[in-house]
């Protein structure tokens, strides 16, 4: 299946459940995806993540009612979700400009939020180097913590996580435990362990291969990566404009077109030891990546 029928499968999915919870495994499965990868991928290609496009609709559609029926605010407001009355008028306010009562007023002007249908535009036609490896299971020594899986908030997150460990000797710690020849070189790593993403957080790991030696302190763990296969990309330029700029490439241009999709394994980027800031700084991001089922 292609992403595009598969995210509108997706979609399908939310619209005839839009009362009721949506379950965002449900969602996934339909677009043959797991959550995580689905969700990243909603959120580049239609510029909103899938939680932001559950509200706006789910506000759209209260709004109609209000307007074209008697029902009671507070039934309407259940109906879409929300807890009590105010939490109902607070969101509904904020989005409709007018309160869930004003909008029974004869000619009250009221925001749609129209339904998506996704469409495949040829857009790009732009060079990106890649190349597909596959690599046998190997083991990382890294310092882990969960990070937002929300679009906005992750690179805020990971940034901060990554001057934390260049500042408290875990660079230095995962250094010593480096073999000499190994998959990444002399380049530590970022984990990205989408496999293990829980609601609306995911395990991100700041790491090194490993070298087998016992490893003590420093807040480090070692754990296996399984044998993948992944699409490799280079990415050059000041960080982290540069890699936000391929990682949307990826995600809307090449995936799209690809015989392959994301696997939800372990994604890196692998960065060498230079000025990150540099516009000549080049490093390199690995997904796990399966051929797509026809």
């Amino acid at each position: 299946m292609d992403w595009i029928t598969g995210i509108q499968r997706a979609l399908d999915y939310v619209e005839e459940h839009i009362t009721e919870p949506i379950d965002y495994e449900e969602a996934a499965r339909r677009a043959c995806s797991s959550s995580f990868h689905f969700q990243r991928v909603f959120s580049v290609l239609c510029g909103f993540t899938l939680g932001e496009y559950i509200r706006l609709r789910r506000l759209t559609l209260a709004g109609s009612e209000l307007a074209g029926s008697d029902e009671k605010v507070i039934d309407v407001a259940l109906k879409y979700g929300y807890d009590t009355p105010e939490s109902f008028s607070r969101a509904f306010t904020r989005f409709h400009g007018i309160t869930p009562s004003q909008a029974r007023n004869n000619g009250a002007v009221l925001k749609s939020f129209s339904r998506l249908s996704v469409k495949l535009i040829l857009s790009g036609g732009n060079i990106m180097d890649y190349r597909i490896e596959t690599k046998e299971a190997f083991k990382l020594v890294m310092k882990k913590k969960r990070v937002s899986a929300r679009e906005e908030l992750t690179p805020v997150e990971i940034s901060a996580f990554w001057q934390e460990c260049s500042t408290d000797g875990t660079i230095p710690a995962l250094c010593r435990y480096m073999p000499k020849e190994n998959l990444f070189g002399d380049r530590i790593v970022g984990a990205s362990f989408g496999k293990d993403a829980v609601d609306a957080d995911f395990p991100y790991a700041i790491g090194a291969a490993y070298n087998g030696q016992p490893v003590t302190g420093d807040g480090l763990c070692v754990e296996e990566i399984p044998a993948h296969t992944y699409a490799v990309f280079t990415c050059t330029g000041s960080m982290p404009q540069a890699f936000q700029e391929l990682y949307h490439r990826i995600y809307s241009e090449f995936f799209p077109t690809s015989e392959y999709q994301p696997c939800g394994g372990t994604d890196f980027e692998v960065y060498p030891s230079a000025d990150v800031t540099s516009p000549d700084y080049c490093c390199e991001f690995w997904i796990a990546v399966e051929k797509k089922m026809n």
